[in-house]
Order: structure tokens, then sequence, then C-alpha cells
């Protein structure tokens, strides 16, 4: 059974090299391992999800740049993720702030074709359906 992300899990990139942290504010105000539990609209770039290193993603234009400046040696960025839609599915029996809650198993794509998922969710003790 999938379990509530909340504030602090942990992500991972397809093209990031390192993991990330996801940060949750507190303003809906439900909370879940004493963290502020996360639901799908917990998406935006460099408010919730933060940087996973550097990039290595071939439809990233820093990437493309830097490629072609090194007369075609691939070049990883540092990574700036753009995650423009909401994570899914989510949790839709489970509802924070009138929105499905996070779980686990929901991936967030960035717009570089990067998928985000979540490696360690935050909290162990609390299962969604």
């Amino acid at each position: 059974m999938p379990m509530q992300v909340v504030n602090t899990a942990q992500l991972a990139c397809s093209f990031g090299a390192a993991p990330s942290t996801l940060t949750v504010l507190p303003v809906n105000r439900v909370n879940c391992g004493n963290q502020p539990a996360a639901n799908i609209m917990d998406h935006v770039s460099m408010v919730n999800i933060m940087p996973f290193g550097l990039c290595a993603a071939p439809t990233n234009p820093q990437v493309i740049a830097a490629t072609s400046a090194a007369l075609g040696v691939f070049t990883p960025q540092p990574c700036m993720p753009v995650t423009p839609a909401p994570w899914v599915p989510g949790a839709v029996t489970v509802k924070i702030a009138n929105q499905p809650a996070l779980d686990n198993i929901s991936k967030c794509n960035c717009t570089w074709l990067g998928i985000i998922s979540v490696v360690m969710p935050g909290q162990v003790q609390t299962n969604i359906p």
C-alpha cells in the first residue's frame, strides 16, 4: 500500500545526478509524522522541488548549448527543474486541501523529459489507499 509523502521526502530525477528534497509548506494545515503532508499540487520548482545536482537531459537547452560549445562533447549542466504539471496520479481517495494526497508511487514530469519520483516519503508509518 502506498505511503503518504511529507516534507523532507527524498526525490530522484531520471536525468539528475543527485537526490533532492521535497519541501512542503505548512499552508494545508495537515501533518503526518510531525511533518506537513503533501498533495499533488506541491510540484512548484524551487519552492517544492529543488535541483538534482547536474542535469543530463539531452533536451535541456543549457545542456545543448554547453555540448555545442564543447564541440559535441556531452556536457551536463546545473539542474533547474521545470515542473509545470502536478504529480500524478496521487491518492484520489484521500484529499488534502481539496486535492489528492501525494503518495510515494506518484511521478512528476520535468519539461526536459526527466521523471521525478519519490525515493523515501519522509515518514514510514502512514499508508494511504
